[in-house]
Order: C-alpha cells, then structure tokens, then sequence
C-alpha cells in the first residue's frame, strides 16, 4: 500500500504495532520513543524525527495520561500536508485533536483490541485481532485500509459511546488474569503449592477459553449454576464464608451466570433458587 507511517510511542504496543506493519509491507517511516534502540525496531528519540515530514499516516501509541501532550507537540511539528493522524486510545476523547483538525489533519482513533504484555507475541497475534476505529471519515478510511494490510478487522465505535466500548475490551482482556489469580488463591489456601496451583489450572482455563470461542456464551457455560445445582452452590458460598472478597466475586459472577444459564434453557425454578441463595 502506499501509506507511510510514522509511530509515536515505542512502547509495547508501538513496536507490536510497528513489527506487524512492516511485516504485511506497510512502510513505517519511523518508530519513535523515550530512548533510541537498535535493530530489529530501529527506535529513535529525542526531537521528532524527520521522517515525519513524509508521514501520510501518524500513529500516536502512547499512555492516555501523555496524549495530551504527545497530540499538542504534533500539532505543532511540520506534518505533511493532509497527513492523518491517530491514536490508539480504547477511551480517550483528545481535546488536542482540534488543532490538527483545524490544520486540516483527519483525526480519529485506531485501537487494537489485543492485549500487549509482550510485543512479539502481539505483533504475531495482530493479523487476527479487530481494532476499534472512530473519528473522521479519512481517519477510519486510513485505520481500515492499516487494519486490513494486517490481515485484521475493523469494528466501529459508535459516536459517544467510547467509554462503554473500552469496558468491554477490559472486561475481556483484563479479567480474565483475575479468575486465574482467584483460583490459585483459593488452591493456596488449602495448602496446594503456587506452582502446582497454576499448573493444575491453566488447562481448565484455556479449555474454558476454547469454549468460549467455539460457541456462544450461554452454550459455553458449564459448572454447577449451568446444571441448576443448587446444593454445590450453598456448598461454595460456606465454603468462601471466611474470604469474604472472594466470595463477593464468586457471588457477583454467579449472578450473571444465572443469566446467562437461563438463556441456555436452565431449569427456571433451580435458576430461582439458585438466585435466592446468592442473595
């Protein structure tokens, strides 16, 4: 394609992003961070570099708290005339973006919805992630056409409701780490070793994550509250009595699990039960 980008952010997701643009034969011009590093990223720092001149696509990926600041000293820089300009914030709604707009930058945002704990994991998982897109009709344009050089696809966010989108993605990026650690923390509590605590559970969750893809997720849903078993539930909560914030998890996710058990075509009056004994 015959987009140049330039990267501002070297970070995690910038070099992620960076290594999977190159890879599908998009010409990043430069990647651009805090401190310069060598191959294979070839990070600059310092001034913004000069490559940014002939950027027709910049991409700011750098931590909401620094938009702001990242998005002013662009609108300040000599930006090719009609270069597009995007973010990769799942939730931030930049004030700056007006000064680029009134220079006549299209601005919008391209969000990958992929976590980015380790970049070259990332990178090889891009080409079958989504990025959330929004903003000006030459921004999503450009965020689309990037996305799918990838081999990626595109959702796009509905004006005003940025900040519910991002939850989403937080409830399906983020959580789920938390289940593993309240899992081993309940294993540890009956003396079972960290390791094998791990060990033990990561199979069971990444079955359940095959599940989830497979089928929707009133059908992926297995377990007690699934099969309507009331006793096994009252057995979990006594059992929790003395974690009382574990308890409160257990609780608030069983509630939704009632939900989504009774979509799957549960027994109504075992549901109702169960119901009543979450409280």
């Amino acid at each position: 394609m015959s987009e140049r980008v330039v990267i501002l952010g070297a970070g995690k997701g910038g070099t992620a992003l960076a290594r999977a643009l190159r890879a599908a034969g998009v010409e990043v011009v430069g990647l651009h961070g805090r401190a310069a590093r060598a191959e294979p990223d070839a990070v600059t720092a310092g001034a913004l570099p000069a490559a940014i001149r002939r950027a027709t696509v910049v991409i700011v990926s750098v931590r909401d708290p620094q938009l702001e600041d990242a998005l002013q000293q662009l609108a300040l820089a000599p930006l090719a005339h009609g270069a597009v300009v995007l973010h990769v914030s799942g939730s931030a709604e930049p004030a700056a973006l007006s000064a680029l707009r009134q220079q006549g930058h299209a601005c919008g945002t391209m969000h990958p919805l992929l976590p980015f704990a380790d970049p070259a994991r990332a990178a090889a998982a891009l080409p079958s992630a989504w990025f959330g897109v929004d903003g000006d009709a030459r921004a999503r344009a450009a965020a689309e056409s990037l996305a799918g050089a990838i081999g990626a696809r595109t959702l796009e966010i509905p004006a005003g409701e940025k900040v519910r989108y991002h939850a989403a993605a937080v409830f399906a990026s983020n959580f789920p780490a938390l289940l593993m650690a309240a899992g081993e923390e309940m294993l540890g509590a009956i003396g079972v070793a960290p390791e094998s605590a791990r060990a033990a559970l990561l199979p069971l969750f990444a079955a359940a994550a095959e599940n989830a893809k497979a089928k929707p997720a009133a059908q992926a849903l297995t377990g007690p509250i699934a099969r309507g078993d009331v006793e096994t539930v009252k057995k979990h909560l006594a059992a929790l009595g003395a974690t009382p914030e574990l308890k409160a998890f257990y609780v608030a996710l069983s509630r939704r699990a009632v939900v989504l058990a009774r979509a799957a075509g549960a027994d109504a009056a075992r549901l109702a039960e169960i119901k009543g004994v979450l409280g």
